[in-house]
């Protein structure tokens, strides 16, 4: 068997397994992904008003708390975290609620006895793609690592891009032991709706997701479809340097829920 053939078959295999698998509810919530900036030497604070407040109070006001977590190099003070509602009004509903209860607002007073907490707040709202998958992970294991992927696409490739995920890379990540936490675009109206993937990852170790992804780009299915993908495209789907990747690790109080 020549190479071209076995890359063929390799891609046939993987196109097959994955068509094969049962047909998802399209996932219309509203997802929204927050990042905070912590106050210099504030961040244990702010996770504690997480841990004993904000988590539940989220929770109680119609929010679903996908996911929390620190990025692993955390020296800029972050904590990133992923929200999920039914749709745009029942979150602005939510935050409505959430910013008037009168328990929130005397847990934020006490916080913040000694100074504000965060100096910074950054929100993106998300949209399902129509491969996201939800791989379920219980528990937290110390070595885990959860992995916060966007990429960038050049002039309208954002569609091929998809594309090659739907058809291949999301299969193949899955033959490579790389859990699924779920595929999103920015919503319509949003900053990067264009020309923006955003994606996370579960490893079960720094050292797996190394393994896991030199065993990926080394697989002759992934490599003819990222050969064939860049042909039609005449080049790169992303843009120079539009790849980015920030491993994470979950907080004690993450608890993990199906979004």
């Amino acid at each position: 068997m020549n190479r071209r053939t076995a890359l063929l078959l390799s891609v046939l295999t993987t196109f097959s397994a994955f068509a094969a698998a049962p047909v998802r509810a399209v996932d219309t919530k509203c997802y929204e992904l927050r990042t905070y900036t912590a106050a210099p030497g504030k961040l244990d604070a702010l996770l504690q008003r997480f841990r004993n407040h904000t988590v539940a109070l989220f929770a109680k006001h119609g929010m679903t708390n996908v996911g929390y977590w620190v990025p692993v190099d955390n020296s800029d003070r972050k904590l990133i975290y992923l929200l999920s509602f039914p749709d745009r009004t029942a979150r602005d509903a939510s935050f409505k609620a959430f910013g008037a209860d009168p328990e929130w607002k005397a847990a934020q007073k006490a916080s913040e006895a000694d100074g504000k907490l965060v100096d910074k707040l950054e929100s993106r709202f998300l949209t399902a793609t129509d491969f996201s998958k939800f791989d379920v992970v219980e528990g937290n294991s110390a070595s885990r690592i959860f992995e916060l992927r966007t990429y960038t696409c050049g002039p309208n490739n954002l569609p091929r891009l998809l594309s090659r995920f739907r058809d291949h890379t999301v299969g193949l990540f899955s033959q490579h032991g790389i859990k699924h936490f779920g595929y999103w675009t920015p919503s319509v109206g949003q900053p990067g709706a264009e020309d923006t993937l955003v994606y996370l990852l579960v490893h079960d170790s720094t050292e797996a997701m190394n393994a896991s992804f030199d065993a990926f780009r080394k697989d002759p299915a992934w490599i003819a479809a990222k050969e064939a993908s860049e042909k039609a495209a005449g080049g790169s789907l992303t843009a120079e340097n539009g790849v980015k990747s920030v491993p994470l690790i979950p907080t004690d109080f993450f608890q993990i829920k199906n979004p």
